[in-house]
């Protein structure tokens, strides 16, 4: 059981077709700010007989469904353990921000130990992971005026500003605000977005532009003075670990 999710996820993860390393909650209950009607983006890795990856079919390496349980929409997306190893290596943020969830559906000592190893994959260049996404979402609030895209592109740039900084991965808006200088109105917007799921924004846009511009030029700082390497250094350790739990499995 998800703590602030009065449902029981577990059935979930024991219905899939092959064992789950592990699988956690993504989306905006891991980004600090879902609404009422927001649904459950669970996201995990697969682990696919050896098999599946040796023999002349194509595996299923990436699966995707979306239902409503419990009267709750449920949108889960799982990766074979490879395909997920090759995407924590190719500086993409969106899977380390799963693989260190906080909001643990299932675990075990495979997920602990890729945890453990994600540190080793981070490098300067996840900056530009942040700062697309961030162009993106802010492309979308301004074609729409939505909320929900505004604290996307708020929450993704103070993560890669974190990150940057810190080393760590930081998904959850509420406490980045708590650490790093940013708009004193965002508060007052993330009970906006509990209340509406696709409300309009209620800052005038002069005001966030100002401070969506200032944010990118503190990214574009913290990369330039970040500590983080240039190239992963969990390489190898990773290659041993696919191994040895395909193996194992």
């Amino acid at each position: 059981m998800i703590d602030d999710l009065d449902i029981d996820l577990k059935p979930v993860v024991a219905e899939q077709p092959d064992p789950l390393l592990f699988a956690t909650v993504s989306g905006a209950h891991l980004y600090g700010f879902p609404s009422q009607d927001s649904d459950v983006d669970l996201r995990g890795v697969h682990l696919l007989p050896a098999a599946d990856l040796v023999g002349l079919r194509e595996p299923e390496e990436t699966r995707s469904r979306a239902w409503v349980r419990y009267g709750v929409e449920l949108d889960l997306v799982t990766h074979d353990l490879r395909k997920f190893v090759r995407l924590m290596l190719r500086r993409n943020g969106y899977v380390l921000e799963q693989l260190l969830s906080p909001l643990v559906v299932h675990t075990g000592d495979a997920h602990r130990e890729l945890a453990a190893l994600a540190p080793g994959v981070l490098t300067g260049h996840h900056a530009h992971h942040y700062r697309g996404f961030a162009v993106t979402q802010w492309r979308l609030f301004e074609k729409t005026g939505e909320l929900k895209p505004l604290l996307y592109t708020f929450r993704v740039l103070l993560t890669g500003i974190h990150l940057m900084r810190s080393g760590e991965v930081q998904a959850h808006l509420p406490t980045l605000l708590e650490q790093l200088d940013a708009p004193g109105y965002l508060p007052e917007l993330v009970a906006e977005k509990a209340e509406r799921e696709h409300g309009s924004a209620t800052v005038p846009h002069a005001r966030v532009e100002a401070d969506v511009e200032r944010l990118h030029a503190e990214l574009d700082e913290a990369q330039s003075t970040s500590s983080l390497p240039d190239t992963p250094t969990a390489h190898d350790a990773l290659h041993d670990f696919v191994v040895r739990v395909r193996l194992a499995g």
